[in-house]
């Protein structure tokens, strides 16, 4: 049985503002049943452990999907989201895969956590598939610092500034995620048309760029793993 481990943001915190952020729900659910409907183990993990914030708007009715609707009737999956493992447990030894979902969370912890550098070089270093949705990409920003071929030349998505600018949370952010990829090297692009699925595939890194990218990350993660 395949085993993937899916990394979760622990910041709820936006710069400036008194609204919140976490795990955009449809960029963990969309994947996390792609990987549950394909027979595979998944464990979820998070910095601190326990239950990661949601971010509030990806609740809303305009952005449920039918995997948010699953979710909250899946009491395994509740109860494993409820009580998440802490990364300083765990070593890319017992997985075959990494997933990273968005929301602006991972800007705030996942984008500077030692932890997280870690376990991304070590499932660099072992071969194993990395894949990362919409501001998920932000994990892997530190490990490319001490592993620049980890993004150096790899043809990459995210979460644009141009998206950024549209849902008017710019100015509430530490950093431009486009910006910082293109600075470390990355072949960088986005769709044509902001919020819509966009998905690069360059060699055992996967990126998609927003919400509407979930679920094709997870089938090109999978593709991989087959």
């Amino acid at each position: 049985m395949k085993k993937i481990l899916v990394i979760l943001t622990s910041n709820s915190d936006l710069l400036d503002t008194d609204s919140h952020t976490g795990v955009w729900l449809g960029e963990f659910t969309d994947p996390y049943y792609e990987f549950i409907d394909k027979g595979y183990d998944v464990t979820l993990a998070s910095p601190k452990g326990g239950k990661p914030p949601i971010d509030p708007r990806s609740q809303l009715t305009e952005n449920i999907t039918s995997s948010n609707r699953r979710f909250k009737k899946d009491e395994k999956a509740q109860k494993d989201f409820e009580f998440t493992q802490k990364l300083s447990e765990i070593t890319a030894d017992n997985f075959d895969a990494v997933f990273f979902p968005g929301g602006h969370g991972p800007m705030g912890d996942l984008a500077t956590d030692k932890d997280t550098s870690r376990l991304v070089i070590e499932f660099y270093k072992q071969d194993k598939p990395i894949a990362a949705v919409c501001h998920g990409p932000a994990a892997l920003l530190t490990a490319a610092i001490e592993e620049p071929e980890l993004l150096q030349g790899k043809e990459v998505t995210a979460f644009s500034n141009n998206e950024e600018k549209l849902v008017g949370l710019r100015d509430n952010i530490p950093f431009s995620l486009e910006d910082r990829l293109k600075t470390l090297g990355a072949k960088y692009s986005s769709a044509t048309l902001p919020f819509t699925s966009r998905v690069k595939v360059s060699g055992k890194l996967v990126t998609g760029q927003n919400p509407a990218s979930a679920e094709k990350t997870a089938k090109e993660l999978i593709k991989l793993l087959e």
